[in-house]
């Protein structure tokens, strides 16, 4: 995905988009500028000693992902590739500093889901919500926030602000049993206007953790570099087939394979690419992308102005800061509406 630009071209239509609202990151990864590496290193190891402190048992994740998923990846590869594959150190990073990561995830999600006034149609289905049987309940629980998470996903590939941080998880070029660990935790923050709209709603809190929970663990097996491809499944559930498609880094796999859990969504809304005559070869993005916990952490945020440039500019500027921020809004709002509107239908013709 490219962010910006007045035209894309997506599955062989165009449609036209707003501004980027913020311009997208510019100029080489920070590793070509040869940046000092021990400060970066240092705060690396401050995140992983924070989330160790966090959750004691955190340090066990990587060796149970390793003992249940490489001896499958090395029976069964689907890419033939080195065990110490290049950045397997930052993605064993991500994996240790998990609960710290998560713990700053879990502050923006607040914020964001306040913010996103989720809980205001939430609120509306209320009394609806609170009519159904238990397991009915349970069902459409499920649905809403499978269909949610969609669209949270796809606006995260197609609104360039949001595209800044999951491009962190997308910059992997290779797929395996710890690819799955690098997310920024701003972009796992974007879960929080699903969990928060079910919440409102007045489904059991416990739904949406256990999804999300469920979530995260099925999506540490959909990224393993397995060569299964279970095609009467394409059209039920994900796959690792399905899912590598969207981590393909070839024309025709762009902004497609959003879904959480069901197909459905991708096929009702034409983003549904599985090719049944070949399969991804190439998987990243086309933008630079610097290597290393830290420096991933920063890079969404380059060309930002800093938070306390931002807070003394609204103090000063009260007025003009709020006529700012609501420009920055409609065009946000803008490119989340052309996302919504775009044409997929010629998607379709990658049906197994």
């Amino acid at each position: 995905m490219t962010a910006g630009g007045p035209i894309r071209t997506v599955a062989a239509m165009t449609v036209d988009l707003p501004p980027a609202a913020f311009p997208p990151p510019t100029g080489p990864p920070a590793p070509l500028r040869r940046p000092r590496r021990w400060p970066a290193r240092l705060a690396a190891l401050a995140l992983v000693a924070v989330g160790v402190a966090l959750d004691p048992g955190n340090p066990l994740l990587v060796p149970v992902l390793f003992v249940l998923v490489v001896p499958f990846e090395r029976l069964f590869p689907r890419h033939h590739q080195p065990f110490r594959r290049p950045q397997l150190g930052t993605d064993l990073a991500y994996g240790l500093a998990a609960p710290a990561l998560g713990a700053i995830g879990l502050a923006v999600g607040v914020i964001v889901g306040v913010a996103s006034l989720a809980w205001v149609p939430g609120l509306l289905l209320r009394p609806a919500v609170g009519a159904l049987p238990g397991p009915v309940r349970t069902l459409v629980g499920l649905l809403l926030f499978d269909v949610t998470i969609y669209w949270v996903h796809r606006f995260s590939h197609e609104v360039p602000f949001l595209w800044r941080f999951h491009a962190v998880h997308h910059s992997t070029a290779h797929l395996d049993w710890v690819s799955g660990l690098r997310t920024h935790p701003v972009d796992g923050a974007l879960l929080a206007p699903p969990v928060v709209l079910l919440l409102a709603a007045g489904f059991d809190p416990a739904l949406p953790g256990a999804l999300a929970v469920v979530q995260v663990v099925t999506g540490l097996f959909l990224h393993a570099n397995v060569r299964w491809r279970w095609r009467p499944l394409h059209r039920i559930v994900i796959t690792p087939e399905f899912h590598h498609w969207h981590h393909a880094d070839e024309a025709d796999a762009h902004r497609t394979n959003y879904s959480t859990f069901l197909p459905l969504w991708d096929l009702a809304f034409g983003t549904f690419a599985v090719p049944a005559d070949r399969r991804p070869q190439r998987y990243g993005i086309a933008e630079p992308m610097p290597t290393g916990l830290v420096h991933q952490l920063r890079y969404p945020l380059r060309g930002l102005p800093p938070l306390r440039r931002v807070a003394r500019r609204a103090v000063r500027h009260p007025a003009r800061s709020l006529r700012r921020l609501g420009r920055l809004l409609r065009v946000g709002s803008g490119q989340v509406w052309a996302s919504a509107r775009r044409p997929t239908r010629s998607v379709l013709r990658s049906l197994p």
